[in-house]
């Protein structure tokens, strides 16, 4: 059973049921009031006509006399006396006699003095108020006023079978419109079950409910789940992305480690060749040119595998050990140890007064990394010119600068930079290096809570800006400054 055939039947179901209350409380009141009227009509009229009765002495007897019946006559009131010395008065606006059983009737007036019967003859109803007549305590008989109900009775049941004939129109009424309007009420949520399918067959992600309507339940729950769908959207895009940059790094790490590879077997297969050649004596040189094509493939793909143990670290959500650290001698033991880089261009140092009293909270040997990684870079892609270390300060975060003369980079490559095995033109491809030292850059940055800022032209150099949240000073003790205020900037 559909809900909105549930829904129609539960509300018809209480309409009904309210009908059936209001209806029979309806008629049972009308009911009541009809028979009020009539029974106190009755009963004034019988005791006007008791009180009326007259006692007249004769000699040593008393006469009773009734009043003249036909003075009481009103339409559709009868009026008759039943006495005790067995005559019967009626009044002349019917014909025969009103119903009654002298010997049950004159000992039920001994038990009650008045009493209401409900008699039918042929077609007719008759109500009848039963009265004790009697006077200075002697019983004289019974008085009936009658009255025919049969218009009252009538009238309830033409009541009755509206009241029967409207409930069960309002009823069937109700229950069309209201299968109406749960239609209409609940079709967001068909339109839900059905993007839900379209979903679930794979046909369109990007699609919504469309809705209109106000923000009642459906409106909300299909806000709720247009948010959701798109949720799922985007992290249906972020998982083909994240598979697409898994297949191209598998791929790029496949070839960056056949390279390698393939040299190391093909100078082993040489070395074996010569000395099988030379019974073993070989050439020299070619045996030293080989050793070290050997040596300089190993030590690349040693650290081709040393960085991608490092990204493989990073994806596991591995997290870096940080304490307070002093910025200064890290950048001065950085600086020293990149001297010795292989470079073309010149290394200079800049301003670096705005290290003094700098701590961050980092790890000492991955700054160490995250220096040499962005020198390396640098001094890789400057063939000629310079490349100057610097820092600032601004508001609580230290600035470390490192700008360069080299090839630089067109403004839509800068987004790129960061990805595993990134190369923005040729001259990149056939730079050496893994391709993965700024992405490990980039790990490190977010672990340690700083951020990246890169400004480059083509052919016109490049500015890296690493910033690092700066922290109190810490005490001799080793704890934080009280105030938990970083130093002023300069």
């Amino acid at each position: 059973m559909s809900l909105r055939l549930r829904l129609t039947l539960w509300y018809t179901g209480v309409l009904a049921l309210t009908l059936l209350i209001f209806g029979s409380a309806l008629y049972f009141f009308i009911a009541a009031i009809t028979k009020i009227n009539i029974e106190s009509s009755l009963r004034r009229q019988g005791e006007e006509i008791v009180s009326q009765i007259q006692v007249i002495p004769f000699f040593n007897m008393n006469l009773i006399q009734l009043p003249q019946l036909n003075d009481f006559r009103t339409a559709g009131t009868f009026l008759q006396t039943n006495r005790v010395d067995g005559r019967t008065d009626k009044s002349g606006n019917f014909q025969g006699y009103l119903p009654f059983d002298r010997t049950a009737g004159f000992q039920r007036a001994m038990r009650e003095a008045s009493w209401f019967e409900l008699y039918d003859i042929a077609e007719y109803k008759l109500l009848i108020y039963h009265i004790r007549m009697e006077i200075g305590g002697e019983f004289l008989g019974v008085l009936q006023v009658a009255t025919e109900v049969s218009d009252h009775y009538n009238f309830l049941a033409a009541v009755r079978t509206l009241l029967i004939a409207m409930s069960l129109f309002t009823i069937l009424l109700a229950a069309t419109l209201g299968m109406y309007l749960a239609r209409k009420a609940l079709k967001p949520i068909d339109s839900v079950i059905s993007a839900a399918n379209r979903i679930e067959k794979g046909e369109d992600l990007a699609q919504r409910i469309a809705y209109r309507g106000p923000k009642d339940e459906i409106g909300r729950l299909t806000e709720t789940i247009n948010n959701m769908l798109g949720r799922i959207e985007s992290m249906y895009k972020e998982l083909e992305s994240a598979y697409r940059t898994q297949r191209r790094f598998v791929s790029d790490a496949s070839h960056e480690l056949r390279t390698p590879l393939t040299t190391i077997r093909g100078n082993v297969e040489l070395l074996q060749k010569l000395w099988k050649e030379k019974e073993g004596v070989g050439d020299p040189q070619l045996t030293l040119e080989a050793m070290r094509d050997i040596s300089q493939e190993a030590e690349r793909m040693s650290r081709l595998v040393s960085d991608l143990l490092a990204l493989a670290r990073a994806d596991a959500g591995t997290q870096i050990d940080k304490s307070p650290v002093a910025l200064a001698p890290v950048v001065a033991e950085a600086i020293r140890k990149a001297q010795f880089l292989p470079r073309t261009a010149e290394w200079r140092t800049g301003d670096l007064s705005a290290l003094e009293g700098a701590y961050v909270m980092g790890n000492t040997d991955y700054l160490q990394q995250l220096l040499f990684i962005f020198i390396e870079n640098a001094f890789k892609y400057t063939p000629e010119g310079y490349v100057e270390l610097d820092a600032v300060r601004e508001g609580g975060q230290i600035g470390l600068r490192l700008r360069d003369t080299g090839i630089g980079m067109n403004q839509d490559e800068i987004p790129h930079i960061f990805e595993r095995f990134y190369r923005a033109d040729a001259s990149r491809g056939r730079t050496s290096g893994t391709g993965l030292g700024l992405a490990i850059a980039k790990w490190i940055i977010d672990e340690l809570g700083g951020s990246i800022e890169v400004v480059s032209r083509k052919d016109e150099g490049s500015l890296f800006i690493i910033w690092l949240p700066l922290i109190p000073p810490p005490r001799e003790d080793g704890e934080a400054a009280a105030d938990g205020a970083p130093p002023d900037a300069e």
